[in-house]
């Protein structure tokens, strides 16, 4: 009577799990060309931890959180690594629909590609698109970083002002300073006329070239 049950059982579960079959998904893994060297052989182990993680994945699901791994059956396993595989509901004995169980892969692809040290390119779910993680919450509030943007910015512009008024102070200090050199090397210029040197008019001081004096002029003390 028991193999009699176990025969039935077995015949049903290979009705539902077949290539092409309503709701039915065929995987393919390429462990070699993405491990190399240290790729690990598929067994049945390797099979038991996939139906854990589509088990997983349905009970994330609302109303499939009675999903067990006896609910996830796999089919048509080759040696290439590929298979096909469905998820049964044991109460009207017939399988989920495919929208629930894509919906339930498409959550946890990333949970499934680390347990098996695969990514989207290499255990590829043929019937289900992948996609992207769901984006993280930032630790810190948006608000906070983008004051602290401005708060840069204000501080930045403040200091180059600061020091655009420092150096146009020190530039006009520095030109008093170059007028009087100017003037002082004005003074101490020394012409010669006719052969003779002789020192400009002292416009400051109010002295009087001696190369325009007469003779009598230098013999007569003032």
């Amino acid at each position: 009577m028991l193999w009699l049950l176990f025969f039935l059982v077995t015949a049903i579960h290979a009705e539902l799990c077949q290539p092409g079959a309503e709701n039915a998904f065929k995987v393919r893994l390429s462990i070699r060309t993405a491990l190399g060297d240290k790729a690990y052989a598929w067994d049945t182990n390797e099979e038991y931890l996939f139906k854990a993680m589509v088990a997983f994945s349905m009970r994330k699901v609302p109303n499939r959180e009675a999903t067990e791994i006896s609910h996830v059956l796999l089919c048509n396993v080759t040696q290439r690594v590929s298979f096909w595989f469905v998820v049964t509901d044991p109460s009207k004995n017939h399988t989920l629909p495919a929208v629930e169980v894509q919906s339930a892969i498409r959550m946890n692809k990333n949970r499934i590609n680390n347990a098996f040290f695969l990514n989207d390119q290499t255990l590829e779910f043929l019937k289900i698109s992948s996609t992207l993680a769901p984006p993280m919450d930032p630790s810190v509030p948006i608000w906070i970083i983008v004051f602290g943007v401005i708060f840069c910015i204000v501080i930045v512009a403040i200091a180059l002002l600061i020091l655009s008024g420092i150096w146009q102070r020190r530039r006009k200090n520095k030109e008093p300073s170059e007028v009087d050199d100017a003037e002082d090397k004005c003074e101490n210029m020394i012409t010669i006329e006719n052969g003779i040197p002789s020192d400009p008019l002292d416009m400051k001081g109010g002295h009087i070239n001696d190369a325009f004096m007469t003779e009598d002029e230098r013999l007569t003390p003032l």
